[in-house]
């Protein structure tokens, strides 16, 4: 097991010196560093909570940005993007479909797949994201032409996380509202963590055309988030904060939980289902099943009393809880 500690262990550690070391050891064959720089006389990138201090030449934490005549500059030119993106028919497998509107139209979803995270999840589900070397590019005028498509019905971007390329996505995002006449929905999955500003920007954007922001809030103990995700959790649930009170009222908001063996289980869920609660007990809340992958592919399975137990926990502060991925669960 790549943690080596048992969460009871991770949340009681002083020292978590330790659990940074576990992502040093694992980003080296992607050529990602092993932790967010902190150049003294670099400059200072504010795209994610990471907020890393680049000297020239040197990437940041999420191998996008890079520091370039005391600047932070995205690895390709400001009118493009490192991403593919594709048609995915609809109903499509969208972690908010049990309650959007959008679960019943036909058409296309254009799913925008975006390189690189600010995060460092060992369970990651889509790990080929870190493969920023290699990874294609598409511009603006490229995907606006696509999402225009009377075929797509609308867009999300997901990766990955968009953070590290926000600037790109929100200027995109305002062109398909636009140039569509809002008719186009723009959705978000991400974890969260970017610059909140940017962040508040895309949620007012998504709920102007009926879209959803979906947060992956991942565990609610620091401790345990950095152990898993190789970075912390508290400008995750600021941004939450601060979109949930500009979408009070709508569907715009929620969030996603995935069920990690032996590590987020109804102690982690009963806690962050209680901060979803505290501000909102109607924000739809998703526990999604694991399956083994990434560099945590010897756990097993979420059984399913373990996502019974979780959905319990949950309830006692949300009104609607859903369990994803149901084929997964043993």
């Amino acid at each position: 097991m790549t943690i080596g500690l048992c969460a009871d262990c991770i949340r009681s550690k002083d020292d978590t010196e330790y659990l940074k070391e576990i992502h040093a050891r694992t980003r080296k064959e992607f050529g990602l560093l092993s932790s967010p720089p902190e150049n003294p006389a670099g400059v200072r990138c504010r795209l994610c909570a990471n907020e890393c201090s680049l000297g020239e030449g040197e990437s940041g934490f999420c191998g996008l940005i890079k520091g370039l005549e005391g600047r932070a500059e995205p690895q390709c030119s400001r009118k493009s993007a490192l991403a593919y993106m594709y048609l995915d028919p609809l109903p499509t497998n969208c972690c908010a479909a049990w309650f959007c509107p959008g679960s019943d139209l036909r058409g296309y979803n254009l799913a925008v797949f975006f390189y690189g995270c600010n995060f460092d999840c060992l369970f990651c589900q889509n790990a080929s994201h870190k493969g920023v070397r290699t990874a294609p590019a598409i511009t603006e005028d490229e995907l606006i032409a696509q999402a225009l498509d009377p075929r797509v019905r609308c867009v999300c971007f997901f990766g990955g996380s968009p953070e590290p390329q926000l600037p790109f996505a929100v200027r995109v995002s305002k062109r398909i509202r636009d140039e569509s006449g809002r008719k186009k929905p723009v959705c978000w999955e991400w974890n969260g963590a970017g610059n909140t500003r940017l962040a508040e920007r895309a949620a007012t954007l998504s709920m102007e055309m009926g879209g959803t922001i979906k947060f992956d809030l991942k565990a609610s103990h620091p401790n345990l988030h950095l152990a898993l995700c190789g970075t912390g959790n508290k400008r995750t649930l600021h941004n939450f904060e601060r979109i949930a009170e500009k979408t009070q009222g709508t569907d715009t908001l929620t969030a996603t939980t995935l069920l990690v063996p032996h590590y987020i289980e109804a102690e982690e869920v009963e806690k962050i289902a209680g901060f979803i609660g505290g501000i909102d007990s109607d924000i739809p809340y998703s526990l999604l099943a694991f399956h083994p992958a990434h560099l945590l592919a010897d756990l097993p399975f979420t059984s399913h009393s373990l996502a019974e137990s979780c959905v319990t926990a949950a309830r006692m502060h949300l009104n609607r809880v859903h369990v994803g991925n149901m084929h997964l669960l043993k």
